[in-house]
């Protein structure tokens, strides 16, 4: 009887040290694993945002439609000026300036372009994968682009792509994902990853930054 209960007693101190060790292990984990794929969907709304910019800058605004910004990264252009030559400082100080130095051919500019695909990602970039969400069955990110007028009563245009903590994380500890939720709602933040703003002109800040 004295041999079955310590053995229950083992069994049971065991067990506890165990949970005690799994308590303490698993936001440790949870940590690590949420750092890892916050990590890569940063760099996919990175991905996202450059594309924006360079769309931006040939068409004067943002687009929300993923099908638009690949299409416009596999088939577009960029035009970059390229100069050669240069003023020099006694140039400047003899009243030389750009204009006159490009009509006395001393500088000269050229127009070349350049695909928005190799101007921005590598050659081995597939423009597709832009819209999933990655460690997701290719759940998409959600965006729009809208104009919205400044204080000063300019109209700007903007966008936001962004993707719920819910999302990505999915898969891992449901208690510890609501918990960091509740702490984003806490402090009136979304619970998630986005950049860019449909309510405010942020220059196309993501909120981790």
């Amino acid at each position: 009887m004295k041999t079955a209960i310590q053995i229950i007693l083992t069994i049971a101190i065991l067990a506890l040290g165990y949970l005690c060790w799994e308590s303490i292990q698993k936001p440790v984990r949870f940590k690590e694993a949420h750092q890892m794929r916050q990590e890569k969907v940063i760099e996919r709304l990175q991905g996202i945002r450059e594309a924006q910019r360079a769309y931006k800058s040939v068409y004067g605004e943002f687009t929300g439609s993923f099908d638009t910004l690949i299409n416009f990264i596999n088939n577009d252009s960029l035009r970059l000026i390229r100069m050669e030559g240069r003023l020099t400082d006694s140039m400047i100080e003899e009243g030389m300036t750009e204009l006159k130095a490009l009509k006395m051919g001393i500088i000269q500019r050229d127009t070349i372009y350049v695909s928005v695909k190799d101007s921005l990602f590598d050659g081995n970039f597939v423009a597709d994968s832009l819209r999933y969400v990655p460690f997701t069955n290719k759940e998409e990110f959600e965006m729009e682009a809208t104009t919205i007028e400044t204080a000063s009563g300019v109209e700007v245009p903007v966008f936001e792509a962004k993707v719920h903590n819910n999302t990505y994380l999915k898969g891992l500890d449901e208690q510890l994902i609501i918990n960091l939720n509740e702490e984003a709602k806490a402090y009136e933040k979304y619970p998630g990853l986005k950049v860019g703003s449909l309510t405010e002109a942020n220059n196309s800040a993501g909120n981790w930054e």
